[in-house]
């Protein structure tokens, strides 16, 4: 089975992912997906626990080795490649949970995000950040366990930009934060956009996903069982069947 999202229809290639496969043990998390997303582009994918949403975002951030498939960015193959080659060539994932290192500083998390690099200009780039995070640049010296969740997703957003990437992928965002600190999210994302970078999100809040993307799909069971822009799939009859259909995650499979 394919599960295709239909190709942007102008600009540049960013990344571009065909037939992509992940299994563990004998479960097929990921069916055959194809996605396009060109440069600048937002794309959401939405549906419930177990449909493979994540298992798709750690075979393209290296996480985890696709069974087959390929996964290019900028036109190079990343598939097999390891995480840290991954990051070097434009990819940055914020995992759901964001996995921050509760008891190292807010500064000591962001340059940890920019270890990839190694370069002269991380230093100026941690400055950037901090002006563009105010909250982060108050809080710069205490403790990353000690923010609040909203913090906590702000940093790990900023940590990922440190690596400069070109394709930014977020695994639910919006998860357990009040409604207030979404739209802060969200704004900051719309901010990253604006210079360029192309954003892959994972919700399962349909409604937020849907106002931030140019390209949206809802996935279940591995595969993507609609694709179109936000305001058609969810005007789409078929919309609630798809979205709240049975999870893997119901039989045993992962999330």
């Amino acid at each position: 089975m394919r599960s295709v999202v239909d190709m942007p229809s102008s600009g540049t290639i960013l990344a571009d992912v065909r037939g992509l496969v992940v299994r563990y043990g004998g479960i097929a998390a990921v069916q055959g997906v194809d996605i396009s997303i060109r440069a600048g582009e937002a794309v959401a994918i939405v549906g419930p626990n177990g449909a493979g949403k994540t298992s798709l975002l750690s075979a393209i951030a290296g996480i985890v080795r696709p069974s087959a498939g390929s996964i290019h960015i900028g036109g190079k193959p990343l598939a097999g490649f390891a995480l840290s080659d991954v990051v070097r060539q434009g990819v940055a994932l914020v995992p759901e949970g964001r996995n921050i290192f509760g008891s190292l500083t807010v500064l000591e998390n962001l340059r940890l995000g920019a270890t990839p690099r190694l370069d002269a200009s991380v230093a100026a780039d941690i400055d950037r950040v901090l002006s563009d995070f105010p909250i982060l640049g108050e809080r710069r010296d205490q403790p990353a366990g000690q923010l609040s969740g909203g913090e906590q997703q702000m940093l790990a957003i900023a940590r990922a930009m440190l690596s400069r990437p070109r394709l930014l992928m977020l695994d639910e965002p919006s998860l357990g934060l009040a409604p207030a600190i979404v739209d802060r999210v969200y704004d900051l994302l719309r901010g990253i956009r604006s210079q360029g970078v192309s954003v892959l999100v994972v919700e399962q809040n349909a409604a937020r996903a849907f106002a931030f993307a140019d390209r949206a799909c809802v996935m279940s069971h591995g595969v993507f069982t609609l694709t179109g822009t936000p305001g058609e799939i969810g005007s789409d009859a078929a919309f609630d069947s798809a979205y709240f259909g049975v999870a893997m995650a119901e039989n045993g499979g992962p999330v």
